[in-house]
């Protein structure tokens, strides 16, 4: 073991990867396309990590090891399953192969890290999949921060989270937590090269160990713990570990942290953790007697400054301890100095990965070393408290006049299907898409054009009507069912709402990463949500008056907005989304008006939300249910209403995604092969369309690829209740690639009918 070397007094679980300007996206993104090579590529890359650690030093993290290098070129579980052997890939490309696919091979499924809105590629494992030590990318990591001047720490998703999340490759007999103590042996491997290097930090991730998990419960994650740890903390040659839980409390691990006794343990603090654990920080204290302590107190998930007195009272109580954030910053945008069109009054409310880094230094130094800081903080706190932009009478009594509890739509199921299939007359298995279609470069340039001032609204709306048209031709051309509008006025299907809703503001630049290359701009609630005008009615309704077929009005549900959003913490989250039902609800009621009979409410970040600890789960889904249900709550019976739920793994809360009761339910599926399937049963009344081609990888599936699928559906699903459809909007792909794709998949459904 490298010898005792003392812990940094502040520092941060991780950074933002994509840079403040996006630059990773724009590498990857120009690589993909051929516009630059590899080499390119990896000069581009190399370029803003040293950035990025000259700028993290300036912040404050400039003692040794301070600065976390947790960085990856598509997904830090990816890279870390690579490292480890865990799946096959040494180049560039194999990389670039698992996560989007090629012409040849589908990519490894994607799902939702923790209750985040960021994705990982979840790592398939054979029972022939020998691990092995791959460790010259830590060891480059190491050697270019050198060069630069900088001691980074060396990151690892750690083996008992790595496998927690990995599934078994088809075919395989056993489930990866049964080969943690090979896994184990690799890592060891890993630290060992480390030392030899002169590293005298690493830290390895344990967020598994925070959640309920249906692979395995708290106590067995906990022994999983003991069992990996105690083997690398009594291998020699390493480095001092690091072992972080963040995303929330270790209940029964925390147990296990205190006999191991790793160098340095980091926990998670936050605001939102001890409201949920009483008692945790007292427990968390008896920890520090036998390791260095690493209170996560910052808040890493939300973009609220911090009330430095309050933390500073918590850090107190942990005498020796070092601060740090409670999770990755990179679920929160770099910096609030790049924001110069946010309203004045609530711009001081803000924190994002660059000001929370202030107020860990801050935080560690204290009111005293850091009056400034402490009074900034104190004044966010109290303007926040006492706008009058956070409350508004009229809305909070329209949904305290709200039923409480529970609340149904009428009819029931049975009769609304019959009158829908009486007037619709759909034929079998019919086909549609989620809703989105490729924005083009010339519909991005009017939209920023209109909203630099340079193009009229006439000229915008002729713009969008155009690319309207366009789209419903090219659908019926195709011989879709049930057709959509294409959504091409929509910057992003939450920002879009936010920016027409009171109670929430956007930001110009506030990037967060979603998986790969993929970056959205959550929105921030900072007050009770209304509608004050139509928001999608007229686009509808245009494409709409095109066509004979259907066309279907496009909501982004509740659930959705809040999880893809900043969210108050004034106020109890089931309150906003009470607010965002019935604003939501005049929609549905305008679109009616306007003779659109079927409308979609999105709701893939349903899952999402869900909370890490069973106990917690049934409160949250009574809520988001209700939300839900309150959208579509006085729609017509012959309104066939739909949703949408993508890249999550669904098992836990199908019952609850029943309990929508959508008269027709869309879900990836594609890239688990129909496996969601599986865990339908009678409760599942919906019509369904399970996803099947995968549409976040540029691939192009063949007739018969779908269509097999299609087959597997039918296994599960009757034939009267299927849907065809891709897994998700198609926003993000290229026309070539969606028509093409799309003619496969109609004519993979007349192959099976």
């Amino acid at each position: 073991m490298t010898s005792p070397k003392k812990f940094p007094a502040v520092t941060i679980e991780g950074y933002p990867r994509v840079g403040a300007n996006r630059e990773l996206k724009k590498a990857l993104e120009a690589y993909w396309a051929g516009r630059i090579d590899e080499a390119s590529f990896e000069s581009a890359a190399h370029s803003l990590r040293v950035d990025t650690y000259a700028r993290l030093k300036d912040l404050g993290l400039d003692e040794d090891y301070a600065i976390p290098a947790d960085v990856a070129y598509y997904d830090q579980v990816l890279e870390t399953a690579l490292t480890v052997g865990a799946v096959p890939g040494l180049t560039l490309d194999d990389e670039f192969t698992l996560a989007r696919g090629n012409a040849d091979k589908a990519p490894l499924e994607m799902t939702k890290w923790f209750d985040t809105n960021y994705h990982y590629i979840v790592p398939e494992i054979a029972d022939d999949q020998g691990f092995s030590a791959h460790p010259d990318r830590l060891l480059k990591l190491v050697d270019e921060a050198r060069q630069a001047g900088h001691t980074v720490r060396p990151y690892l998703v750690g083996p008992v989270t790595l496998l927690a999340l990995s599934k078994p490759a088809e075919g395989a007999t056993k489930q990866p937590l049964e080969r943690l103590a090979e896994l184990v042996v690799v890592y060891q491997e890993l630290l060992a090269a480390l030392h030899v290097k002169g590293v005298e930090w690493v830290q390895l991730a344990e967020p598994a160990v925070v959640a309920d998990l249906a692979v395995a419960s708290d106590a067995e994650l906990a022994s999983h713990l003991a069992e990996a740890y105690r083997a690398i903390l009594g291998t020699q040659t390493r480095p001092n570990v690091y072992l972080t839980t963040p995303y929330g409390a270790a209940r029964a691990s925390l147990d296990v942290l205190e006999d191991l006794a790793p160098e340095a343990v980091q926990v998670d603090l936050s605001v939102g953790t001890l409201g949920q654990e009483p008692g945790y920080l007292d427990r968390v204290a008896k920890l520090a007697a036998k390791t260095h302590l690493v209170a996560g107190l910052v808040d890493g998930r939300n973009v609220w400054a911090a009330n430095l007195h309050d933390l500073r009272e918590k850090f107190e109580r942990l005498p020796g301890a070092s601060v740090s954030t409670s999770v990755s910053l990179q679920h929160v945008p770099h910096t609030v100095e790049a924001e110069k069109n946010l309203p004045v009054d609530v711009a001081g409310w803000f924190s994002f990965a660059d000001e929370k880094i202030a107020e860990v230094v801050a935080l560690a130094a204290g009111p005293e070393a850091a009056p400034q800081a402490f009074a900034k903080a104190d004044r966010a706190v109290r303007t926040r408290a006492e706008s009058t932009r956070t409350h508004n009478a009229d809305v909070q009594a329209r949904t305290t006049a709200l039923p409480h509890g529970a609340v149904s739509r009428e009819p029931a199921f049975a009769e609304r299907n019959r009158a829908q299939k009486e007037l619709l007359k759909l034929p079998p298995l019919p086909t549609t898409t989620i809703g989105s279609f490729p924005q083009t470069p010339e519909i991005r340039a009017a939209r920023a054009k209109h909203k630099a001032g340079e193009l009229s609204d006439a000229a915008y709306a002729d713009a969008l009507k155009r690319e309207i048209a366009s789209v419903v031709a090219l659908q019926e051309e195709l011989g879709l069912d049930v057709l959509v509008h294409g959504e091409a006025e929509r910057n992003d299907m939450v920002q879009y709402f936010a920016e027409l809703l009171d109670g929430f503001v956007v930001t110009e630049n506030g990037w967060v990463q979603s998986y790969g290359s993929r970056c959205t701009r959550p929105p921030i609630v900072v007050g009770d949500i209304s509608r004050p005008a139509p928001m999608t009615v007229e686009w509808t309704s245009y494409a709409q008056s095109l066509t004979e077929r259907p066309v279907k009005g496009m909501l982004t549900g509740p659930v959705t907005i809040l999880a893809w959003s900043f969210v108050r913490d004034d106020v109890p989250q089931s309150v906003s989304a009470d607010q965002l039902g019935v604003a939501l609800a005049d929609e549905v009621r305008d679109l009616e008006d306007a003779g659109v009979g079927i409308i979609q409410i999105d709701e893939p970040a349903l899952r999402e939300l869900l909370p890490l600890r069973a106990e917690d789960r049934a409160e949250y889904l009574d809520w988001a249910v209700r939300a839900f249900r309150l959208v579509a709550l006085e729609a017509q019976p012959t309104t066939q209403i739909h949703t949408h739920l993508c890249y999550s793994e669904f098992g836990q809360i199908i019952d609850a995604v029943a309990a929508l009761d959508a008269d027709v339910t869309s879900i990836e599926a594609a890239r688990s092969r129909m496996e969601l399937l599986e865990d339908l049963d009678e409760k599942f009344h919906s019509e369904i369309g399970p996803g099947i081609y995968d549409i976040h990888s540029p691939r192009v599936p063949s007739v018969e690829e779908m269509a097999e699928l299609i087959r597997a559906a039918l296994k599960n699903v009757p034939a009267e209740r299927l849907w065809i459809n891709p897994d998700c909007g198609l926003k993000t792909r290229g026309y070539e690639e969606t028509t093409a794709s799309l003619s496969n998949m109609v004519r993979a459904r007349d192959a099976v009918i």
